[in-house]
């Protein structure tokens, strides 16, 4: 139906005429994503992200070779020749920091994955199987956050066997339940909606509302913690191996920061070991945090910044008049 427009004259037969109104062009398409490349800060927060993950990716292109091979002589400032420097034993800081990026960051996206789909499924059950149900999983999550979470790290790394996976598996263990708590909440939030009770009346199955009606609307709170996840997986891994209770014999900005420390590059001033292995990580979980605020200004309408400032004495816009309008 035309929408009336405000000063439009009567016409010769005193019947007021109406101009149709144009259809309005959506802005910002594609949904959540289109939504997040629109914004500042997610935007910033990706393209940091994506030249991290590319350098990760060609890595044996950037730093082809072993780069724990001595390339020259130890504890040598930035050069031309090595534009990080050498470490004490001479190994290029440049191409341990390269490589060292595949191992961070598979872990950190692997436990931002996993801890996400384990918090995930602890908050739909909660929220949708039952109270018995819900005050046993709330029960064993409460124990998992009370737990001090640095000694539970340092228990269950010092007693399983090194490696990749066990690094993996310890910080699922100790990362999953922050995240089951938000979902839980999330969940219980849109357990009680009208179209979940419409959906048990029809009869579908309880994995089919919670994974196809549930899942789709915590779909911004989920991607939120999925991203607080991997900031965690990065800084916990970093600092198990800071400690020398990861998987040494690997090459990752944690274990960079490890020999930079046992070769006493503290004690005689070789920044250039240590400070680019720690920028790395405060890069990622920087951008991490911007792609997670860009997340929350996109889904939620209440951090939407208003597109046109408009006050109570503001002027109500009208439509100006067409000439055939004028001539009449």
């Amino acid at each position: 139906m035309a929408e009336l427009e405000l000063g439009s004259p009567p016409g010769p037969d005193g019947q007021v005429t109406t101009t149709p109104t144009p259809p309005r062009r959506r802005r910002g398409g594609g949904g959540l994503l289109g939504g997040l490349l629109g914004n500042a800060k997610a935007a910033s927060g990706l393209v940091i992200l994506i030249l991290f993950v590319l350098m990760a990716v060609f890595a044996p292109v950037l730093a082809p070779g072993d780069p724990t091979l001595i390339q020259g002589f130890g504890s040598q400032p930035p050069s031309a020749e090595h534009w990080l420097g050498t470490t004490a034993k001479g190994q290029d800081v440049l191409a341990l920091n390269i490589w060292g990026s595949r191992s961070s960051l598979f872990v950190g996206f692997t436990v931002g994955i996993l801890a996400t789909f384990v918090g995930l499924l602890v908050g739909l059950a909660s929220a949708y199987l039952g109270r018995t149900i819900d005050n046993v999983l709330s029960l064993v999550t409460n124990v998992f956050l009370l737990l001090p979470g640095l000694p539970l790290l340092v228990i269950l790394a010092a007693f399983l066997p090194q490696g990749l996976g066990t690094v993996i598996l310890v910080l699922v263990i100790t990362g999953w339940a922050g995240s089951a708590r938000v979902l839980r909440s999330q969940a219980m939030s849109i357990r009680g909606k009208d179209f979940v009770a419409a959906s048990q009346v029809t009869g579908e199955g309880g994995l089919r509302i919670m994974f196809r009606e549930m899942l789709p609307n915590m779909a911004s709170i989920v991607m939120s913690t999925f991203l607080a996840c991997v900031i965690f997986g990065i800084g916990a891994q970093a600092g198990l191996e800071f400690l020398g209770l990861g998987d040494i014999s690997t090459i990752s900005w944690g274990t960079n920061l490890y020999w930079a420390s046992n070769d006493g590059a503290l004690l005689t001033g070789a920044w250039w070991v240590f400070v680019p292995p720690g920028v790395c990580i405060a890069l990622v979980a920087f951008a991490l945090a911007l792609v997670n605020y860009g997340v929350d200004e996109t889904t939620n309408p209440r951090l939407r910044r208003p597109r046109r400032r408009t006050t109570p004495d503001a002027p109500t816009r009208v439509a100006p008049r067409t000439r055939k309008e004028t001539a009449r």
